[in-house]
């Protein structure tokens, strides 16, 4: 069985798709590849932020659920998103970006030998920048070339995620054999597990909280985690693992950007596995992703009623 080779996207729940776009965009440096809508809930917008080309493993998408209350976080729950950037000078230069865009913070850390900066958005949700410098493993993408963060300091993909659980020793268990990470290190209550060729972009911490109260989706929070396959073929085999383990699934379903697979290992925790391709560059141009509604062509009939449902977000650079 081929293992699972990192961290594919994380989706999130934000109050604000312009708010969002605005962060991740001008705060951030990390490029809107591509500006779509939820498959199952046409109302509501799914954006996509990544590295320059949007390489797999690199990207945060949001959900912006209309009516949706604030989350809690807490136990039980994807808590916190990494990303990585090339060392530990970039992690210095972004907490001087985030005093001098007054975005809150916690001051560079370390955890697991690596230089860290936790800090959060202004709906509360978690992320931190960690140091690629003394890394080794999934190999990153490549920063926004055009963005406004220069490329030597640049967000450029995913890091660990983090997962709180107030059952550490059952959800290991299931974690290790299910999904076939495995922990490799721990300090205190922070246990880190890894897949294929490891490093942070094939990471998860699972933190072991007892203590907090279970937390609540909403915004503010993550909605779930994928983690990557390179094609079909190996989807397919872990549908067939998922059925073997009994474990209630999606099945196979085809998102267009990319093919997926949805279960529950815990509640109310859900995983997804995706393939790495074919990506977002097949109905938009390099020079200008992200800034016209795409919709996949099983939507496309419908884009006159979703225009006129979802509000229109200014999202054009090139100019």
């Amino acid at each position: 069985m081929q293992q699972l080779t990192g961290i594919h996207h994380v989706t999130a729940i934000t109050s604000s798709a312009e708010k969002i776009y605005e962060f991740f965009n001008e705060i951030l440096g990390m490029r809107l590849v591509k500006k779509t809508v939820n498959q199952d809930d046409i109302e509501t917008y799914h954006l996509f932020f990544a590295d320059d080309a949007g390489n797999a493993g690199t990207d945060m998408t949001f959900f912006d659920f209309k009516g949706a209350s604030k989350g809690k976080h807490g136990t039980n729950e994807i808590a916190r998103t990494s990303f990585r950037v090339p060392d530990d000078k970039a992690v210095s230069y972004f907490l001087d970006r985030f005093e001098q865009f007054n975005v809150k913070h916690e001051g560079i850390q370390e955890m697991f030998g690596k230089k860290i900066l936790p800090f959060e958005d202004f709906d509360g949700q978690l992320y931190q920048i960690i140091s690629d410098e003394h890394d080794s493993g999934v190999a990153p993408g490549t920063p926004w070339k055009n963005g406004p963060v220069p490329e030597a300091y640049g967000i450029y993909g995913l890091g660990p995620v983090f997962i709180n659980v107030s059952q550490f020793t059952a959800f290991k268990a299931a974690f290790e054999k299910v999904y076939l990470f495995k922990e490799t290190a721990s300090e205190g209550k922070y246990h880190l597990f890894e897949t294929g060729k490891g490093g942070n972009g094939a990471s998860v911490i699972i933190v072991d909280d007892v203590e907090s109260r279970s937390a609540y989706q909403g915004y503010g929070t993550i909605h779930h985690v994928a983690f990557r396959v390179p094609d079909e073929a190996a989807l397919n085999e872990w549908v067939e693992r998922l059925q073997q383990f009994n474990l209630p699934n999606s099945g196979y379903i085809d998102r267009y950007f990319f093919k997926s697979l949805y279960a529950r290992l815990s509640m109310p925790i859900l995983f997804e596995i995706a393939t790495d391709g074919p990506g977002f560059m097949g109905d938009e141009p390099y020079e200008t992703l992200g800034e016209k509604l795409s919709l996949p062509p099983f939507l496309e009939s419908k884009r006159e009623e979703i225009e006129a449902q979802v509000r229109h977000i200014d999202t054009v650079r090139s100019h």
